[in-house]
């Protein structure tokens, strides 16, 4: 099978995207990045769920901490039972998904791989510009303009964004039909000491509301707090 790299978090998203990979006919590579988040639990689920699905796992480190401006990086609060989509959460992380598909890109290249998917969703969403289809668009046009293996003639890169126009329900009924182990991914941007779920960020709202709206059992640990 071909390879291909998905860009993974160990969330609700990107555990689906795997297994929409795999389905695909795709040897799935994922790659998680410890970019200083504040819910760095997602990369123990992200070691659970890789292993679960059949996926080698790489996780990379760098510091987005040094450039602050997000609440996920930084010393701002994450917001909890805010209004959702109402503009730009301060959860947003400047230049997160361009800096990591540019991640997953480089490592592609390595493996001879010329797919990427990643879990971006502009319907049930924060709004992120980063979850656009324009921002899908322009990346895919780069990668073919910015790699070695492109301009050579050696490869034609491909970014997937299987699940950007699916409500968080379908993308949940999806996952269920695929065997996605939900009660191992992590959501929550704002977990307690033992990575239990806070319930109240933009993240854990619209995934709880998924699985209501799918009528599929939550499995998520919520903290008592």
């Amino acid at each position: 099978m071909r390879p291909a790299v998905v860009l993974f978090s160990g969330g609700l998203d990107s555990s689906t995207c795997l297994a929409i990979a795999r389905a695909d006919g795709f040897a799935p590579h994922a790659l998680a990045v410890r970019y200083g988040q504040r819910h760095e639990h997602e990369l123990r689920a992200a070691a659970q769920v890789a292993a679960a699905l059949g996926a080698p796992l790489k996780i990379v480190s760098l510091d987005l901490r040094a450039i602050g401006g997000s609440a996920l990086t930084g010393d701002l609060e994450v917001p909890k039972d805010a209004a959702i989509g109402t503009g730009i959460p301060v959860t947003y992380v400047p230049a997160r998904n361009t800096i990591l598909l540019g991640l997953a890109l480089g490592y592609a290249e390595t493996i001879d791989a010329q797919d990427l998917y990643i879990g971006v969703n502009a319907i049930d969403y924060s709004g992120y510009p980063d979850c656009r289809p324009a921002f899908i668009e322009a990346f895919e046009k780069l990668a073919n303009v910015a790699t070695a293996a492109a301009v050579e003639g050696r490869a034609r890169y491909r970014v997937h964004a299987p699940l950007l126009q699916l409500t968080k329900a379908q993308i949940i009924q999806l996952g269920t039909r695929l065997g996605v182990p939900y009660g191992l991914t992590h959501s929550c941007y704002d977990p307690d000491a033992e990575g239990r779920a806070c319930g109240r960020c933009d993240s854990c709202r619209l995934r709880a509301k998924g699985f209501r709206d799918a009528g599929v059992s939550d499995p998520t640990v919520y903290s008592p707090r």
